[in-house]
């Protein structure tokens, strides 16, 4: 049987680049760091999954630079190329091979081998799954790609309360929807406070 596909949209944990949110709450410094701590963790957790694995990078250039490799643990490097979220998401699926395909960003500290595992089970008996973070989007989502499965990306409110409520209302009708734990995902700082308080 073909493992399932993960795909991890991530950016390289540079100041003024990745976490610009959490950098006006907590300093360009501290983002920085807990970037770099949440994409290793997402790295290990992807590769001790059993899931084949490609990472998509943005800026493109970053897929390329010298230090990529040791940033993303020599990690294959995909570009994300051009366009909003929802062009690059729709890229991602259609350049994945037919069957099960997990996006996943780089920002939940909580996320795990076992976890992966957990909604690639999950996603054999239902048709799309969903790992919902608690601001309304999501830390995870899987669906069967077949010939003609088309992105359920389009027009979502990203960024929002939204988010997954719009990708599951993109679904076609009769989708068994399974879902996973709910988790924190760091954007803010109340997010990482957070996240240290519950982990303590």
């Amino acid at each position: 049987m073909r493992p399932a596909t993960l795909l991890i949209f991530a950016k390289p944990p540079r100041i003024g680049l990745a976490k610009t949110r959490l950098a006006a709450g907590m300093g360009k410094a501290a983002a920085r760091r807990i970037a770099g701590f949440t994409l290793a963790r997402t790295l290990r957790a992807a590769r001790a999954s059993g899931c084949a694995v490609r990472v998509y990078v943005a800026p493109d250039a970053a897929a390329l630079s010298r230090s990529a490799g040791r940033t993303f643990l020599g990690q294959a490097l995909y570009p994300q190329g051009g366009g909003n979220l929802t062009d690059r998401l729709s890229r991602g699926l259609e350049e994945a091979p037919n069957g099960p395909v997990l996006f996943i960003g780089a920002d939940v500290p909580d996320i795990s081998p076992a976890l992966i595992r957990q909604s690639v089970a999950l996603l054999r008996r239902k048709d799309a799954v969903f790992g919902p973070a608690r601001d309304g989007g999501f830390w995870l989502f899987g669906l069967h790609k077949r010939p003609r499965t088309q992105a359920p990306f389009s027009g979502v409110r990203w960024s929002g309360p939204h988010a997954m409520e719009d990708v599951l209302s993109r679904l076609p009708a009769g989708y068994r929807i399974g879902r996973m734990d709910r988790l924190i995902d760091i954007d803010e700082a109340g997010d990482w406070r957070d996240w240290i308080r519950r982990s303590s």
